[in-house]
């Protein structure tokens, strides 16, 4: 329990969450076209490029960003820094959602969607598959999300007009307060196995991933990765948060955290040049051209943040914090983007650029979280800090 943590007041939103609002529904539209016409007539999907849009953007690099709650979890629980605490609902609201939705996106893309309760049957797995691992491990990591979240709903509902809410609440989080340890060490656990299995996925790849990218350590750095990107996604929603909610930057705790990030950082590039030193290819990495270029560009935008928080003032400011988490996250996601689509050259003849229905859904996808989370912490007790926002930008 938050006891720090409340609903918010009633703030008139910007008049562009009503372009967020039209977006969802052209996606409606756009994915009720998909489920009737089919992936070929809505995408640009092909036998050369399976996996398209959907996949690198809302799943791998979507999930990603919604790690937040899996960063911070590491820092709260098994590190014991207690006093990251209050960051721990707001991250879980965005994990839930995006890994929710990150879902909705699994279920788009698969050709017989019709069939994927399948999946839950046990006598048909293949233990030797690395997808399968990733689908249950996501499958099951919603249900925990919205578990650990549930505190926040069960504490609203405590008060609720409606007996039946406050029922729910009263039987409810004796329950859950008993089994929460539990639920963390799985929240804990899930993202471990399946972020580092993204990566898995692509080891089959041999020669069609560019050897800048095709690594044995592809696991490790899908993992590391997606912990510096769930704790640049706090530092961008809680900046976000503070000014959409009059709420005051927490400054000095988003500055300790800046610290974590640059260790994140650090550690990430530590592990990519020696092992593309290592495989020998350090002279493909500065042949300067279009590959090297991709994987120069990567570089200088995980080192970019980690030279700017490096500075002690940088940390302190509000705006420097903002621009380091947005390119922390941009990072993030040019390094998958390389990894599943721009790296990853299937043969000749084949070539890939999403359909307009694939950006359309995408990006209402996107909206439907921006929504969602605005939604939740409106209505219950996920934010804390009411005070009118203060300090530099």
């Amino acid at each position: 329990m938050n006891p720090h943590a409340h609903a918010l007041p009633e703030v008139t939103l910007p008049r562009s969450f009503r372009l967020l609002r039209i977006l969802v529904g052209a996606g409606v539209v756009m994915m009720l076209w998909r489920f009737l016409a089919g992936l070929g007539a809505t995408t640009a999907l092909n036998d050369g490029y399976p996996w398209g849009l959907w996949i690198a953007f809302d799943v791998v690099t979507g999930t990603a960003l919604a790690c937040g709650g899996y960063a911070i979890a590491i820092l709260v629980y098994v590190l014991n820094k207690g006093e990251y605490h209050p960051l721990v609902r707001p991250a879980l609201v965005t994990s839930a959602l995006g890994y929710t939705l990150a879902g909705l996106a699994i279920v788009l893309d698969v050709g017989r969607y019709w069939n994927l309760y399948k999946v839950l049957y046990v006598w048909r797995w293949n233990l030797n598959s690395v997808l399968l691992e990733v689908a249950l491990c996501i499958m099951a990591y919603v249900v925990v999300l919205w578990i650990e979240l549930s505190p926040a709903f069960l504490e609203r509902w405590r008060r609720s007009p409606r007996r039946a809410l406050r029922w729910i609440s009263q039987k409810g989080d004796p329950l859950l307060q008993r089994a929460l340890i539990w639920i963390i060490a799985l929240g804990i656990l899930l993202p471990t196995m399946h972020q580092s299995s993204l990566g898995s996925l692509l080891l089959i790849a041999t020669h069609k991933l560019h050897p800048l990218w095709h690594t044995p350590l592809l696991p490790l750095l899908f993992l590391i990765s997606c912990i510096a990107m769930g704790y640049a996604v706090v530092v961008f929603e809680s900046a976000l948060s503070s000014h959409l909610f009059h709420r005051r930057v927490e400054k000095r705790m988003l500055a300790s955290l800046s610290s974590v990030m640059v260790g994140v950082l650090l550690v990430y590039l530590l592990v990519r040049f020696v092992d593309v030193a290592v495989r020998g290819q350090l002279g493909a990495a500065f042949r300067f051209d279009g590959y090297s270029v991709l994987f120069l560009v990567e570089v200088a935008l995980f080192l970019a943040p980690a030279l700017m928080l490096l500075s002690r003032r940088a940390r302190t400011r509000s705006g420097s914090l903002f621009r380091a988490a947005m390119l922390m996250m941009l990072a993030g996601a040019w390094y998958r983007f390389d990894v599943y689509l721009i790296a990853f050259n299937p043969g000749r003849g084949w070539i890939y650029f999403p359909s307009v229905p694939e950006l359309v859904i995408s990006m209402s996808i996107v909206a439907l979280e921006i929504l969602g989370y605005v939604a939740i912490v409106r209505r219950f007790p996920i934010l804390g800090g009411l005070a009118s926002a203060t300090g530099e930008r």
